[in-house]
């Protein structure tokens, strides 16, 4: 809805710069245009949000709009552009079609669409944006995450927890601002917050969404379900200790439910699988360094780049942490740094194929193309100049 209300004001960031007498009787402006029909692939897990996080901007700079949306749950797309049209959208500006990968590559080759927006898993996004590029297209590819949070020995335990809890569980991790990884400097940090973690992890309900004590669900479906599952087994088998094992969660009435429970694994190293890979479910990771450096590294060593955070009380570490992570959102105190509308959403490195991020100044930059123009109303018939005009 944010990103509507952003929309509704899209005149102001569709302002041109202007500059008078840049030559002798000449003036320069530049003005932003849309580029004509362009399309958004979007995920399962936000079948609302995410597609809003496209077609509003897009269609207020101009253009008309396609929406893929994710097959596994098509209907939430379809009741978006109906609601739209019910508010007064002319029919044809925005557009659902559903399908598999068929309708990915027909929009991905399609002449007349001019960009494409996508958010998913980091293989498809990289498939997505070369792909579109090599059609001659726009592309903003927004792929997977590994989200770390570094914890200082300075941070409140309490809140940290709390923080932790909610970001890496929340929505069965199946976010891709989800805290996967939580990098605990010093030992004693370490033993402190996960002392207090596996008590509180212990208090969460598991459930369906119409059981109001439920902390988290399901996750979406059985193929899903079962991969998640396997990075469990993965990670035992590759040494990481578990702490709390959510697998073999059975809830009376949801027997057959994809239903894993809080997961918390500690001694992970880098070159395990379930560290370098994104694995979308209520799974999360402990690491320990001696040192803030140390913590550092380890964000910036991980391919993906989507968002971190760093809880702190010290002004100088999150100055720094903000300034020198290779991440494209930053937290501090925040576990899950999703810009506010006005803003743009994106991350760095793997996470994002493409110059542009989603919504924000960088959707308007994504959605227009910038002409400039030169003009003058001089009366001089001095001559044929041969000089640039503006250079004389």
């Amino acid at each position: 809805i944010e990103v509507v209300e952003y929309a509704t004001g899209i005149t102001e960031s569709l302002k041109g710069d202007h500059s008078a007498n840049v030559g002798t009787n000449v003036d320069s402006y530049n003005l932003r245009q849309p580029l004509g029909v362009c399309a958004g692939i979007t995920p399962f897990n936000f079948p609302a949000m995410v597609p809003m996080w496209m077609y509003p901007v897009s269609i207020a700079c101009g253009n008309t709009f396609i929406l893929k949306p994710s097959e596994k749950d098509p209907s939430c797309p379809i009741r978006l552009a109906e609601l739209a049209i019910e508010a007064g959208l002319p029919v044809g500006v925005l557009n659902v079609v559903n399908g598999d990968k068929e309708a990915v590559d027909t929009l991905l080759e399609n002449k007349d669409v001019q960009a494409i927006s996508f958010v998913g898993s980091t293989p498809i996004a990289e498939y997505v944006y070369h792909t579109g590029t090599k059609n001659n297209k726009r592309v903003q590819a927004l792929g997977g995450a590994k989200n770390h949070m570094v914890v200082m020995p300075d941070a409140d335990v309490n809140k940290t927890t709390d923080a932790l809890i909610g970001s890496a569980f929340g929505s069965a991790g199946e976010r891709c601002m989800a805290i996967s990884v939580v990098v605990c400097v010093g030992k004693k940090t370490a033993e402190n917050l996960k002392t207090k973690l596996l008590e509180e992890t212990l208090k969460l309900n598991v459930g369906p969404y119409t059981d109001e004590k439920s902390d988290f669900g399901p996750l979406n479906n059985k193929a899903h379900y079962e991969k998640v599952l396997g990075y469990i087994d993965t990670g035992e088998k590759e040494g990481a200790k578990l702490l709390a094992d959510g697998r073999n969660m059975k809830l009376q009435g949801y027997e057959n439910g994809y239903f894993v429970g809080a997961t918390i694994f500690e001694n992970v190293k880098p070159d395990m699988k379930i560290y370098k890979e994104e694995i979308f479910g209520p799974v999360l990771s402990m690491m320990t360094t001696d040192t803030y450096e140390e913590a550092l590294k380890l964000v910036n060593d991980h391919e993906l780049g989507n968002g971190a955070a760093v809880f702190t009380k010290s002004g100088m570490i999150a100055k720094h942490f903000t300034e020198n992570a290779k991440i494209g959102m930053i937290g501090v105190n925040v576990p899950i740094p999703v810009p506010v509308a006005y803003h743009s959403f994106g991350g760095w490195k793997r996470s994002l194929f493409g110059d542009h991020s989603m919504h924000g100044p960088e959707g308007v930059r994504f959605y227009t193309k910038l002409k400039t123009a030169t003009v003058t109303w001089s009366e001089d018939n001095s001559g044929p100049e041969f000089t640039i005009p503006v250079l004389s």
